[in-house]
């Protein structure tokens, strides 16, 4: 039994939650408990379905409101202090959950039907409304109180969150007789003022937080301190004041009475980056058709009009600031780059094949990075990427331009929409960021149907 804890902590590096089994045997007792009461206890027939068919359907409701609570972020490993109340959110992922069960036996029951697989009287995953109902009310608060059996196992295997305090003194003092209240719920192992001395004293101690209490430190922790400390597991509040609330901040934590925000080094957490790339991939599927006829037509035009080599290949830099091998469809001449080097594109760039400008115009010289989408190092939609030399020219005068290597770089973007390829790079900085703070399916949807409109219109 002595190994336990280190595979539960394997398993959580690998993204699997403790809180995952126990919502899964949770939600699925739930369904068939109200079965069960509903058909047996109140003596009613089981209608016309099978029991292995309710069985059936109960694995893919179960499956859909798993989804749900993953890519809703509650799977996501949450710093113990000031967390943020569960039930809220669980209310919104099960109603989600729901209307997307909903909808899904809507069109496999429509598609059955239209097949004749199934009569008309019958659908293909049976749930009665009162049934689902009651999963959405129950469902989440079985959810909130999973979170709160998980709480207690690791506090008990762990011990209450130890504490490294760092602020001035005169700040210190203020935190001393707030987050001391009770040591049950938090400890202070070790007090820094001095904001270098964080990164030793987290080496050195058994720390499992690091709260800030002076909030102008910011700029000597983020992004390297921050990055450091995630590394090893350990998390990173700052405290807030009225002043920078103003500021629009969301999810403010509250500890001891004083409101913090937790800082990350990704802008956008691990379940939400698997739901974009899922987005990516769905949408390939559907659009396979159309993109592959468009590819080869527009493959067909550029071996006539600029002959050989057809692809471009180029080395840019992606997440993380990991590089990759881009591919284009060639629009300029073998020798633009023979004198100069690298560098950016400008509008009625001399270099640019006459017959190719419209395809560079309209953008479907990126129609061959579909490849890249596919491999996953790029995304359909984020910031554009760019290449090495550029990239180290632009961060070394750009202050925060490398946070735009948080996602995959994208086929197009809010950039791109907005700006022109001569826009420069810290106006564009402007929409990537955004973007990545944003983020949401419904943006990326939007985007991609304003960029065919960009396309139509060939604006460069």
């Amino acid at each position: 039994m002595h190994d336990d804890p280190r595979l539960l902590a394997r398993l959580n590096a690998r993204g699997f939650r403790l809180s995952m089994l126990l919502d899964a045997v949770a939600l699925y007792a739930l369904m068939v408990g109200a079965m069960l009461v509903r058909f047996t206890f109140e003596g009613r027939p089981w209608q016309t379905y099978s029991v292995p068919h309710y069985l059936l359907s109960f694995g893919v409701l179960l499956a859909v409101f798993l989804a749900c609570l993953y890519f809703g972020g509650l799977y996501e490993r949450e710093p113990r202090l000031g967390a943020p109340p569960t039930l809220p959110r669980a209310v919104r992922q099960t109603l989600a959950a729901a209307g997307l069960f909903v909808l899904l036996n809507l069109v496999v029951t429509g598609f059955a039907q239209q097949l004749g697989l199934v009569s008309r009287a019958r659908v293909v995953l049976p749930i009665p409304t009162p049934n689902l109902l009651f999963l959405l009310v129950a469902g989440a608060v079985a959810v909130a109180a999973n979170r709160w059996i998980v709480s207690l196992v690791r506090t008990r295997r762990e011990g209450p969150p130890k504490i490294l305090l760092a602020g001035t003194e005169a700040d210190l003092e203020i935190a001393r007789r707030h987050v001391t209240i009770d040591p049950r719920r938090s400890q202070i192992v070790v007090e820094v003022s001095d904001p270098a001395r964080i990164l030793p004293a987290v080496r050195h101690r058994d720390v499992t937080d690091v709260v800030v209490v002076t909030s102008r430190w910011l700029d000597e922790l983020y992004p390297r301190a921050v990055q450091q400390l995630d590394d090893a597991g350990v998390t990173m509040l700052l405290r807030v004041t009225g002043r920078e609330t103003m500021f629009g901040l969301e999810r403010l934590r509250e500890v001891g009475g004083l409101p913090f925000v937790l800082l990350r080094p990704q802008t956008m957490p691990r379940s939400r980056r698997h739901f974009k790339r899922l987005f990516d991939l769905t949408t390939l599927a559907i659009s396979a058709p159309a993109l592959l006829l468009l590819t080869g037509i527009i493959a067909l035009y550029q071996l006539a009009v600029a002959g050989r080599p057809l692809l471009y290949w180029q080395e840019r830099v992606g997440a993380g600031g990991r590089r990759f091998r881009m591919v284009k469809f060639r629009t300029m001449r073998t020798d633009a780059e023979a004198e100069g080097g690298a560098r950016l594109a400008v509008e009625d760039d001399p270099r640019v094949i006459p017959a190719c400008a419209w395809v560079r115009a309209t953008r479907m010289d990126e129609l061959p990075q579909l490849w890249n989408v596919l491999r996953g190092e790029m995304s359909l939609v984020g910031p554009r990427p760019e290449r090495p030399e550029l990239t180290a020219r632009f961060e070394s005068v750009i202050p925060g331009y490398a946070r735009r290597h948080a996602l995959p770089p994208g086929l197009t973007g809010l950039a791109q929409i907005h700006g022109r390829y001569h826009t420069d790079p810290e106006y564009k900085l402007g929409y990537d960021l955004q973007y990545l703070v944003n983020w949401s399916p419904v943006a990326d949807i939007e985007i991609l149907l304003r960029t065919v409109w960009v396309v139509l219109a060939r604006r460069l």
